[in-house]
């Protein structure tokens, strides 16, 4: 890789990961979702994701090549529309803007000339529709109770997951190979000519995680320990350990995984924030609100002038 290269690598996968994770607490902060009707989050929640992270390769290679593309719109199309149910309320309008992204995403892949993986606009719209849905299924987790100490144990389990799938049993790189030229890729990036930056969908949900609940744990002072961690752990150690490898050996790796700098520093980040005290619960983050005397005045006179006209309507009718 040239410098050139090299420079504009690290830079992309810096801009995305810290944008995914930012765009997520601020969605934390400007949106409520309503809570979820199977209860809070929990570690047992995380135990059953971990299932699905283990068996969704898998499933995917398994898939043959017509068949992918629409497994993972469909996939995209209804964690989209949970994830932004409570910001566009109204359904047909939701779901239209939902399948004008998709649209866009599968005509930019079917219409590039020669590779969609070097096309600009497949990956600047492919990115968008990935990142939304990052941000929208890391909200539902945060929103729905889930804890730090989940999700960093969650990101120790998938730096060993990864480790083991990258270098004993090569499925990360099967995977990787798999899905990219395709629509609906799971992965954000971007490619100019030869200089590119792509990151997974996967590694982009544990820093908008970890930086959301850290957010909602322990506030700024665990937004800003957690961006730390996504910037150093998350972004520049997996750019720059490929580039210096190459530069004592002379072979750059295929694939470094992100999630083993990254899982073991979260869970550290998480062992030092938990010395500030205990996390604090949505609750305390976000009271239900509370009804003012005056607004509960009005509230009583519609009740009485709503029970007085129902009242006098059924005088009319008998």
């Amino acid at each position: 890789m040239t410098t050139a290269q090299n420079v504009f690598f690290v830079l992309v996968t810096l801009a995305i990961a810290l944008g995914v994770s930012l765009a997520s607490v601020g969605y934390f902060r400007k949106v409520t979702l309503p809570r979820p009707a199977v209860g809070v989050f929990n570690g047992k929640d995380m135990v059953i994701m971990m299932g699905f992270v283990i068996a969704l390769p898998f499933l995917y290679l398994a898939l043959p090549d017509w068949l992918l593309p629409p497994v993972l719109g469909l996939t995209l199309a209804g964690g989209l529309s949970v994830g932004y149910g409570a910001v566009v309320r109204r359904g047909s309008m939701r779901w239209a803007i939902i399948l004008c992204l998709l649209a866009a995403d599968w005509i930019t892949a079917r219409g590039a000339e020669d590779d969609p993986t070097h096309a600009l606009p497949y990956w600047l719209i492919n990115s968008a529709v990935i990142m939304l849905m990052v941000v929208g299924a890391a909200n539902l987790n945060t929103q729905g109770g889930l804890k730090l100490r989940h999700v960093s144990r969650f990101a120790l389990a998938l730096a060993v997951y990864d480790l083991f799938f990258a270098t004993v049993v090569p499925l990360t790189q099967k995977l990787f190979g798999a899905v990219q030229g395709y629509a609906f890729a799971p992965s954000a990036g971007v490619r100019i000519g030869e200089l590119g930056g792509v990151v997974g969908m996967g590694d982009l949900l544990v820093y908008a995680l970890f930086s959301t609940v850290a957010y909602k744990a322990y506030g700024r002072r665990g937004l800003t320990v957690a961006l730390c961690l996504v910037a150093v752990f998350g972004a520049l150690a997996p750019t720059l350990a490929p580039i210096t490898v190459e530069a004592f050996t002379g072979h750059l790796p295929e694939i470094v995984p992100a999630q083993i700098f990254f899982g073991p520093a979260a869970f550290i980040g998480y062992l030092a924030l938990r010395r500030i005290g205990p996390e604090r619960r949505m609750i305390e983050v976000r009271p239900p609100a509370r009804v003012t005397s005056s607004e509960a005045d009005e509230e009583r006179e519609r009740a009485g002038g709503d029970g007085e006209q129902e009242r006098a309507g059924a005088g009319i009718r008998s």
